[in-house]
């Protein structure tokens, strides 16, 4: 007769003898003690090493940016040096960082002046509609472009919005002054209907509306592309699982869309909070005139006419420094509400 699945191989044997066989046969050696192998350790690289190595390896890549840095250091960090004539005096012709020490002498005098709070102000005011109007713009802009099925619209309402963006400030700001003219289009409009000649650009008033929606025309289409671009990078599956859940396109934006472009939105509201107090010098220069003083005289404006044109240069640095450390502090205090708000940001 045969053996049976569980049956021992020996007849008289049970099977805890069988066991007891088991624990009692040797074992076979651990490769542990079996003879030790010539084994090469290779030594650790540091991190510069790596890194010159992957440079070596992509030269011609990394050699695309020999001409933008000689650029930033040639045009701006070495320039940075000049600084220190804001805590100097500095004479035309004497030496490169000033005579005579005078620590904040210029930054008070900046602070006391009769000017400061009217260019101060006028900066708050035009940098915050400027940034409450034109950076959500094109956000819209690309959400609604991004819901469009006609791939020739959306390509002419791109390239029409984008095109502005490739016109100098010269050019912009001479359009201006012809539309906004006493003979202009918009005045034939306003007498069409009725209405009284309105000398634009020699009323305070309209100063802000009219550089905030000129901004807002030549920028929407550039800041729309990046967004479009970011949108494509959204996983399409997502959009799918949440129409088979019944979610209509206003609850798709709200909780993929909008959520999927949140870092490049940190990223720009970042960038463009730092810009916040340059506002728009070449423009504002450009536009303005005594008559709209009161409200389109900024802090930029006042540095080129008191500082630069009257020759006192030491108080122009003085003004340019108090300018580039507001910003830097609106930089540092936006990344970090960043962070804690939404987890993106810069650094």
């Amino acid at each position: 007769m045969g053996r049976g699945v569980g049956s021992s191989a020996y007849p008289n044997q049970t099977p805890d003898d069988d066991c007891q066989i088991m624990k009692e046969k040797p074992m076979k050696q651990p490769i542990a003690n079996a003879p030790h192998e010539k084994t090469h350790i290779v030594p650790k690289r540091s991190k510069f090493a790596s890194n010159l190595r992957q440079v070596k390896k992509e030269w011609q890549l990394y050699s695309l940016l020999v001409l933008p840095v000689i650029y930033l250091l040639l045009f701006k960090y070495i320039p940075m040096m000049g600084n220190v004539i804001a805590f100097r005096r500095y004479a035309p012709g004497g030496s490169v960082f000033g005579e005579e020490w005078v620590g904040m002498r210029y930054i008070e005098m900046f602070i006391q002046s009769s000017k400061f709070w009217e260019v101060f102000m006028n900066n708050i005011m035009l940098g915050s509609v400027t940034l409450l109007v034109g950076f959500p713009a094109p956000i819209i802009l690309a959400l609604l472009l991004n819901e469009l099925r006609s791939k020739r619209f959306k390509k002419f309402v791109q390239s029409t919005s984008y095109l502005p963006h490739f016109l100098s400030i010269v050019i912009v700001s001479g359009m201006i002054f012809q539309i906004t003219a006493e003979d202009g289009p918009i005045n034939a409009i306003i007498r069409f209907f009725g209405g009284e000649t309105i000398l634009f650009m020699q009323q305070a008033d309209w100063f802000l509306p009219i550089y905030v929606l000129s901004d807002l025309w030549q920028t929407v289409g550039w800041g729309t592309i990046l967004y479009l671009a970011a949108l494509t990078g959204i996983d399409e599956s997502l959009y799918e699982a949440a129409k088979i859940d019944g979610a209509n396109k206003w609850k798709q934006t709200l909780h993929i869309t909008l959520p999927g472009i949140t870092p490049i939105i940190v990223v720009l509201l970042t960038l463009n909070i730092g810009k916040f107090m340059q506002v728009g010098f070449e423009k504002v220069l450009l536009l303005y005139n005594p008559l709209i003083f009161e409200t389109a005289d900024v802090i930029s404006t006042y540095l080129f006419r008191v500082g630069l044109q009257s020759g006192n240069f030491s108080y122009a640095t003085a003004i340019g420094l108090f300018e580039a450390l507001i910003g830097l502090v609106l930089v540092f205090s936006a990344n970090y509400l960043s962070k804690k708000i939404t987890g993106a940001s810069l650094w």
